[in-house]
C-alpha cells in the first residue's frame, strides 16, 4: 500500500531552485526567500523533470509513516518561497487593540500593561485593523508557532467570546448563569 499524499510529485514553479544533498538536506529557494531543511535518511527524494519525488526504502511502520510527511514538508517549503503563509488574528473585547512600533507588535488585552511581542527572524506582522494582526513569513511552522503564541495571551472564552482567534475559528459558546426565580 503506498502513501497517498506521498506518492503525488511536487510541482516546482518557475523562479524556484530545490537542492537536495545526499544527505538529505533539501534547499528551497525562490522569490520570497530560502529555506533549509535536514529530512529523514530514510526517504529518497529526487528531482525528477521539474518535481520532486519521495519514496522509501523499505515497507516499515516508521518509513510509511514518514513518507507522507516529508513530501508534505517539501510541499510547504515549495509554497512557503513562492507564496508564502499568513494567519489572520482577529482580537474580540473592549479596548483590545493591536499596532505595530517599528517591527515590534503592542497588544493592549486588558491587562495592567501592553504586551509586546518581537517579530522573530523570517516573520513580519501587519495591522490592517486595531483589531486585526496578519502574521506572514516563508516558514508555515514558525508563521502557526508565532500565531499560536500571540492567541496564547487571551485564548477566546466561551461566554462573551471575548480573547484573540483565528479568523474563520468558530468559539464554542455557552449559556451564562440564570438567576432564581
Amino acid at each position: 500500500m503506498m502513501s497517498r499524499i506521498g506518492k503525488l510529485p511536487v510541482a516546482i514553479p518557475s523562479g524556484v531552485t530545490i537542492t537536495v544533498t545526499p544527505d538529505n538536506v533539501v534547499t528551497v529557494k525562490g522569490p520570497k526567500g530560502q529555506l533549509v531543511k535536514a529530512m529523514r535518511k530514510d526517504m529518497n527524494i529526487a528531482v525528477e523533470d521539474n518535481s520532486i519525488v519521495v519514496k522509501r526504502n523499505n515497507d516499515e511502520k516508521q518509513s510509511r509513516a514518514l513518507h507522507g510527511l516529508t513530501r508534505s514538508l517539501i510541499n510547504n517549503m515549495v509554497i512557503g518561497v513562492n507564496e508564502g503563509y499568513s494567519k489572520i488574528l482577529e482580537l474580540v473585547g473592549v479596548g483590545y487593540r493591536a499596532q505595530l512600533q517599528g517591527k515590534k507588535l503592542v497588544l493592549n488585552l486588558g491587562f495592567s500593561h501592553p504586551i509586546e511581542v518581537e517579530a522573530v527572524e523570517g516573520i513580519s506582522f501587519e495591522t490592517p485593523a486595531p483589531t486585526k494582526v496578519v502574521v506572514k513569513g516563508i516558514d508555515k511552522e514558525l508563521v502557526g508557532d508565532v500565531a499560536a503564541g500571540i492567541r496564547n495571551w487571551r485564548k477566546p472564552e466561551p461566554y462573551k467570546g471575548k480573547g484573540i482567534k483565528y479568523e474563520g475559528e468558530v468559539i464554542r459558546r455557552k449559556e451564562g448563569k440564570t438567576g432564581k426565580k
